[in-house]
């Protein structure tokens, strides 16, 4: 979602924990420890952290405390902000944390440390991250669920991800699950906005098609609302201009995430894949309280301006199976936030007939 803060403050060195760091997460195909338990995920959480290691410094006792209560079998994470391993000038490593710099070891401790404590240290961690700190996403397993493949790119291919570290694809026996992160569309028709939105909405659409063989649970920052229930002011963000520029194409005049041409595609996406909205298949009216995801700056003409742009949207095999579908965050001061821009979201399903599994 496009930033309505003041620039994120440099992010300042921590006293530097006495517990080294222990690789959390693993890349597709090394080997996870033998497990007693197996069962199929059931309950998941997605959340746009802005920054986990900014969370991590600020917001983790809340937020540990909110993970503890729910106890998900899977966190989906979005813009991560770290950056990927690999020296200046050399190859990166999208799977792994940066750590050939001081400064960089440090920040991987911090997080790595927040990750090895409870209740995270019962998760195994996957990542896909940009070359800087922008973007990126996790994928958060319990250790009792073993993945039957996990990879990074909507074409599926296990060594190979997507730019800025937006997709990572967890396949089980009876689903897959799909955290993506979603580019925001921008204000103008240019490679790094409209257009390279509308090259991930195509790609989109021809996975979901192709990926009909199993169910899908797809989670993440969409940065698009669907209809005008999914927007505080749908007036506002309709009429949203940036510089006063209106793009010669009415149907991407608006804020980024509610033109028209942005609904129209998510609709399609939604049609050909056949998927629901689990959120909306349970909540069918508007709830100016905690019905967004994602709020503006509490200080200024966003004040109270919301969006509904983190989801999970489910096949339509799944939707009777759909318990619950939560936003975890209320209000225009943010509250269920911690101290992000955008709240949890998390979904329920009901166990599965015999003949499903």
């Amino acid at each position: 979602m496009k930033r309505f803060f003041k620039p994120i403050e440099k992010e300042g060195s921590a006293k530097k924990p006495s517990l080294s760091p222990s690789k959390n997460g693993a890349e597709n195909g090394d080997a996870l420890p033998e497990v007693d338990v197996k069962k199929v995920p059931l309950k998941f959480l997605t959340w746009n952290a802005n920054s986990l290691l900014l969370r991590v410094k600020s917001n983790w006792p809340e937020f540990s405390n909110f993970v503890s209560n729910l106890d998900p079998d899977v966190i989906a994470i979005q813009e991560v902000r770290m950056p990927a391993a690999g020296s200046k000038g050399a190859p990166k490593k999208p799977g792994e944390l940066k750590d050939d710099t001081s400064p960089s070891r440090e920040e991987k401790q911090i997080l790595m440390r927040a990750l090895s404590s409870p209740p995270f240290g019962n998760y195994h961690v996957w990542w896909s991250l940009a070359d800087t700190k922008y973007a990126g996403t996790a994928l958060l397993v319990k250790k009792c669920l073993r993945p039957l493949k996990v990879s990074f790119s909507l074409d599926g291919t296990v060594s190979k991800h997507e730019p800025d570290g937006r997709v990572i694809l967890a396949e089980f026996e009876t689903l897959r699950i799909l955290n993506t992160y979603a580019p925001n569309n921008g204000w103008k028709d240019e490679e790094n906005s409209f257009q390279r939105r509308r090259k991930w909405d195509k790609r989109l659409l021809e996975f979901v098609v192709q990926s009909s063989d199993k169910p899908l649970i797809w989670c993440g920052d969409l940065n698009v609302s669907h209809e005008d229930i999914d927007v505080s002011h749908p007036e506002f963000f309709s009429a949203a201009k940036m510089n006063g520029y209106v793009p010669p194409n009415k149907e991407d005049c608006g804020q980024p995430g509610f033109t028209l041409a942005e609904r129209k595609r998510f609709g399609a996406i939604l049609k050909e894949g056949r998927l629901v909205d689990a959120y909306r298949y349970l909540h069918k009216e508007k709830d100016m309280e905690c019905g967004f995801s994602w709020s503006g700056n509490p200080i200024g003409k966003y004040r109270g301006k919301r969006m509904r742009i983190d989801y999970f949207i489910v096949s339509e095999k799944l939707k009777e199976r759909v318990a619950e579908c939560e936003i975890h965050g209320k209000g225009i001061e943010l509250e269920g936030f911690y101290g992000s821009d955008h709240c949890p979201v998390s979904l329920q399903l009901s166990e599965g007939c015999k003949e499903d599994k």
